[in-house]
C-alpha cells in the first residue's frame, strides 16, 4: 500500500485464481468511487473482443489478462499481462490516482509478464498485446 491507495485481498484473490488457470482469462480492476481502494470489477472470461467493449471511454481500468497465441512458429503460448487503461476522457484525479496505483499493483500481481499502458484501444489490439508479448 505504498501509494496510499489500499488494494483489496480479493484482487489479489481474483489474480490468483486467474493464474493457477482456474477457468478464468480476464480479471478487471477499478477504482473504488473516493478513489482509495482498488477493487474487482470482473472476474470471468471473455474473448479478445469482448475485452475491448468493456473497456470504459471515460475511466480507468487495470486488467490482467491471460493472452494465448500462436509464435512464428506455430508454437502455442500464453502470457499474462497487466493492462493500465487510462484514455484521455478520464478526469484528472483518477487519471492521477490509477497513476499512483500501477506500481503496487504491479508489485502485489507477482507473476505478470507483459505491462501495457493503454489510452486508446489500437494499445490494446490483439496483435498489438501479442507484439508486446513475443
Amino acid at each position: 500500500m505504498t501509494s496510499g491507495i489500499h488494494v483489496e485481498d480479493s484482487c489479489i484473490e481474483a489474480f490468483h485464481e486467474l493464474k493457477g488457470k482456474r477457468n478464468v482469462n480476464t480479471v478487471i480492476y477499478r477504482l473504488s468511487e473516493n478513489l482509495e481502494t482498488v477493487i474487482p470489477d470482473f472476474k470471468g472470461n471473455l474473448t479478445h473482443d469482448e475485452l475491448l467493449k468493456g473497456l470504459p471511454a471515460a475511466g480507468t481500468r487495470f486488467v490482467v489478462y491471460d493472452l494465448v497465441f500462436a509464435t512464428a512458429d506455430g508454437t502455442r503460448k500464453d502470457k499474462i499481462v497487466l493492462i493500465s487503461w487510462c484514455p484521455e476522457g478520464t478526469k484528472v484525479e483518477e487519471r492521477i490516482a490509477h497513476s499512483t496505483t500501477c506500481d503496487t499493483l504491479q508489485n502485489l500481481l507477482d507473476g505478470v509478464q507483459v505491462y501495457v499502458q493503454a489510452t486508446v484501444l489500437s494499445d490494446v489490439e490483439y496483435d498489438e498485446l501479442v507484439s508486446q508479448a513475443s
